[in-house]
């Protein structure tokens, strides 16, 4: 016997924790592009504890979306009055509670609506958690491309924009129109200087415009930076049977995630914020050092079991870490070649750091897929991998392994498993990366011409030489037979 999610049901609901403060006394202070399952399992969770403990009310949650897919989780939430199941899952214990910060969620693609509710003084951050890849960054650059076409678009339709940040432009110019404020455009996404990532994509598009608006966006609107992280699997039948199963909860979404959450934020809201820190949040003065110790060692790490996992049929990140040669080839690649170029972190051993991100990546509880981890190469091994395998170059040091992952990448886009499985596509770009990697079967240096994603780095030597052997072994000796020759130094 389950209990449908709703407003209505929420005194029925004894297995989970229920928000204690009266949605009736929310009133909006938020706008957040991209209400994902991320999203819902750190900033909605962060926002819902503060309205437990009585304060900050006047900044719930309106949620809006630019994609298809957005319109999907919309029903969905809508469907349940907006209330999401948050479980939190360790290896020996599991608790879950529901969270009620969202009062609102904006139709996608309604470009008006959700200009005038960005307009709404009551508006005072514009959030978002539109993935890596949603930035329209240049891989090779790091950039921001004026001239991807939807930009260009935004650009000569700013009356009705179709991206988050033609989106918020529009907002900024009423408000500037009207007299108002200015609202703090707030990154949540797993992208090094997220703040200052948004804050040129949106003067970027201005300056499309007009160059007057773009020198405003950047003297008058605050982006801060900050560094988010939390492990959180896609939802799947097996998350909504494990929900009903264990906690008699019937939602139509809801998240999994591990117990571990962190934010770290530049404390620079002119328009004001909810007081996190009273609920764990970190205010600094400069998140460099925090995201540059996430990306490198958690998203690196990520980057670095994924594809040996994925080419050996391993379908859970648990159960990548419970093989012997995947975990030592994270531990040596981390010890060896990440983390002696990440810099020093306040009150932080890095050691002790990377030991976390172990434990974490072996939660049996979480089941976050290798599939998952695989995703987006194109636009995360220029976030994740590259900036490393470049440091070390530059300083005259051993990328063995560094170079072994982005083989590793390379024979995973070939689209076969070790054992001849089909690998679906798994990328934006999955039919240039296929056939890059099949010239590269032959001739490794093909895959490095791909210039807009290694940039410098596929001019270097030593990282060529390094790749072309590890490449070669993958295709000769197999995954396994490889990652045996790396961890004995032979290769």
């Amino acid at each position: 016997m389950t209990t449908k999610l709703s407003a209505a049901n929420l005194d029925a609901i004894t297995s989970a924790a229920v928000p204690h403060y009266r949605r009736a006394d929310l009133t909006p202070g938020i706008v957040h592009f991209g209400v994902g399952n991320f999203h819902r399992a750190h900033q909605a969770v962060y926002l819902d504890a503060l309205f437990n403990l009585g304060e900050g009310r006047d900044w719930a949650l309106i949620g809006a979306g630019v994609r298809e897919t957005d319109e999907a989780m919309r029903q969905k939430l809508m469907g349940q009055d907006l209330l999401t199941t948050v479980v939190e899952q360790e290896a020996d214990s599991s608790s879950a509670h529901v969270t009620g910060v969202m009062i609102d969620y904006l139709e996608p693609g309604d470009s008006a609506a959700i200009i005038a509710k960005l307009a709404d003084p009551a508006i005072r951050i514009v959030s978002l958690t539109i993935t890596e890849g949603g930035y329209y960054i240049d891989p090779a650059s790091q950039k921001f491309d004026p001239k991807h076409p939807d930009i260009a678009y935004d650009a000569k339709h700013f009356d009705a924009p179709k991206t988050a940040f033609g989106l918020i432009l529009a907002g900024l110019v009423a408000r500037k129109n009207a007299g108002l404020q200015p609202f703090t455009v707030m990154s949540c996404d797993n992208i090094p200087g997220n703040g200052h990532v948004t804050e040129n994509a949106v003067a970027g598009l201005a300056a499309l415009i007009d160059p007057a608006l773009a020198a405003w966006v950047k003297s008058s609107v605050a982006f801060p930076n900050g560094m988010v992280d939390r492990i959180t699997p896609a939802t799947s039948d097996r998350e909504k049977k494990l929900l009903a199963d264990n906690f008699g909860i019937d939602d139509a979404w809801p998240v999994f995630c591990e117990n571990f959450k962190q934010w770290v934020l530049e404390d620079n809201f002119p328009a004001g914020r909810p007081a996190l820190e009273k609920v764990g949040v970190q205010f600094v003065s400069d998140v460099a050092p925090y995201e540059h110790m996430k990306i490198r060692i958690l998203n690196g790490g990520h980057a670095t079991i994924a594809y040996p996992a994925g080419l050996m049929d391993i379908h859970f990140v648990h159960e990548a870490m419970e093989n012997p040669l995947v975990a030592a080839f994270l531990k040596k690649v981390e010890t060896e070649e990440i983390i002696p170029v990440v810099p020093p972190v306040p009150d932080t051993n890095l050691n002790d750091y990377l030991a976390l991100c172990e434990k974490r990546f072996a939660n049996p509880k979480i089941g976050d897929t290798i599939r998952r981890l695989c995703l987006d190469g194109s636009n995360r091994q220029p976030k994740f991998i590259i900036p490393s395998a470049l440091d070390r170059v530059n300083a005259n040091s051993l990328l063995t392994g560094l170079a072994l992952v982005s083989a590793l990448w390379c024979r995973y886009c070939y689209g076969a498993t070790d054992s001849g499985a089909v690998i679906e596509p798994n990328d934006p770009n999955w039919d240039r990366l296929t056939a890059q990697s099949k010239k590269a079967k032959e001739n490794p240096a093909a895959w490095l011409e791909m210039s807009d994603i290694y940039g410098e780095l596929a001019r270097a030597p030593t990282f060529i030489a390094a790749f072309t052997k590890s490449l070669n072994s993958l295709w000769t000796q197999g995954t396994k037979a490889t990652l045996e020759a790396y961890l004995a130094d032979r290769l």
